[in-house]
């Protein structure tokens, strides 16, 4: 009997790219790959990657280059590059690092059998294009085989924000939302292989538009799927969060009570430089609405510092509206030009300055979540468990407020959700008590 062909993937950047990378290893399945863990074992490596970050293309070329010793040792290991920074590299990939087998933008990981046919041909493989027909349709039914109890479901790709300093619009391409019914049967099948969690994603999740009540209506619809357990969504942006979503967040038992919400800056001159479209006080105003619905959610952010222009009361804006706002959890970077995007060409900070304007604002970041964080001692939360601790008996789960929760239990399965009284707080976790 033919033994199976081998598969491992590294995925880099966000939650999206998790998701997509357990689609490319299912569509996979099909010419008969199995995933391993261990690069050296495989007979096909795929490297999906993002390209938020600077320098994003030289850091997969070197990636590329560690694998230049499996190649020569195995000159049948077919090597493929997925995901934002394929989109936006292309052909030039193949041209630098001929080695190099098959590239595959974001929207056509589909073809994935395909390609790997025409490769095991002989032929270089690319495929960075928009296609017509929607990958969705194409990528066949979530397999069936036991899961952990959360998982991720991309319900919306691309952005037609445009923001300045964005280079998802070029690689994701314009705003798509999946139809409703196909999401509610993928979830169905995720339930069935033992999710209890799962969080919704999309570049700007709350544009989401594939129902007629939009992202809330999605939401209403999850909530009536038995066995699931609970529903979280992430990227959202201020200016699509509506009536209807912000009451679900007072009202649905199953939407948990975290929101990642990015602001970037609370300066408003540099949000409009931004193009974020919204202003620091309808910031505020949004956020007054959602506690009103919701007094105990936990919110999480995201803030670039040192955008082009950003004066020393710009900063303090922002540093500000932290103050105001409160973040149990947030992200922060120094801007970072990417190629292509109007931010790119205009007089930049100093890095000097960029650095320790994000020293000052990690430190307050990190001064409210463990104040946060340390006001959830004495608390009961459910907690659903996840996997086992680093501890003989330790079990780890999260909370619905997304806190990591570890407790000393032997009587706790995995996919169960109980009642945990928190004892302590760490640096990045919480110690707690079955109840």
């Amino acid at each position: 009997m033919t033994s199976p062909k081998k598969l491992f993937i590294k995925t880099f950047g966000c939650q999206m790219n998790v998701y997509d990378s357990e689609r490319m290893a299912e569509s996979l399945g099909t010419p008969g790959y199995v995933t391993t863990d261990v690069a050296a074992d495989a007979d096909m490596i795929l490297m999906n990657t993002c390209h938020i970050r600077e320098k994003a293309a030289e850091k997969m070329y070197s990636e590329l280059g560690r694998l230049k010793p499996l190649k020569i040792n195995k000159p049948d290991l077919k090597i493929g590059v997925a995901g934002c920074v394929a989109q936006a590299e292309g052909a030039e990939i193949i041209r630098r690092q001929p080695m190099v087998d098959l590239v595959v933008g974001p929207q056509s990981y589909h073809r994935l059998p395909a390609m790997e046919q025409a490769v095991a041909r002989g032929e270089k493989a690319l495929d960075t294009n928009f296609p017509e027909d929607d990958k969705f349709d194409t990528l066949k039914s979530r397999s069936k085989a036991k899961r952990g109890p959360t998982a991720f479901l991309t319900v919306q790709e691309g952005c037609d924000k445009f923001c300045a300093f964005c280079v998802v619009p070029y690689t994701r391409g314009a705003e798509f939302s999946r139809p409703a019914d196909r999401i509610i049967r993928e979830a169905h099948e995720l339930v069935e292989a033992g999710v209890r969690e799962i969080t919704l994603l999309g570049q700007n999740v709350n544009a989401y538009h594939g129902h007629a009540g939009g992202l809330a209506g999605l939401i209403w619809d999850l909530d009536k799927v038995d066995g699931l357990k609970r529903i979280r969504f992430t990227t959202s942006h201020p200016n699509d969060m509506d009536d209807a979503l912000i009451d679900a967040h007072g009202t649905c038992d199953k939407l948990m009570p975290y929101l990642h919400l990015p602001v970037q800056s609370g300066s408003d001159k540099v949000l409009k430089a931004m193009n974020r479209k919204h202003t620091r006080d309808q910031y505020f105003a949004l956020i007054e609405r959602i506690r009103a619905a919701r007094p105990d959610l936990l919110l999480s952010g995201d803030f670039i510092v040192g955008f082009p222009g950003e004066t020393e009361a710009d900063f303090e804006d922002t540093m500000d509206l932290v103050r105001t706002v409160g973040y149990g959890q947030a992200y922060s970077f120094k801007y970072s030009t990417r190629p292509g995007t109007p931010a790119a060409e205009r007089a930049q900070v100093d890095e000097d300055v960029k650095l320790e304007r994000l020293h000052r604002l990690q430190a307050l970041l990190g001064d409210q979540q463990r104040e946060i964080q340390a006001s959830m001692v004495g608390r009961t939360v459910k907690v659903l468990f996840e996997k086992k601790g680093r501890e003989s008996g330790q079990m780890i789960g999260k909370s619905e407020y997304l806190h990591a929760v570890f407790a000393d239990t032997t009587d706790v399965a995995i996919g169960e959700m109980r009642d945990v009284k928190i004892v302590k707080s760490e640096s990045n976790s919480l110690g707690g008590e079955i109840c």
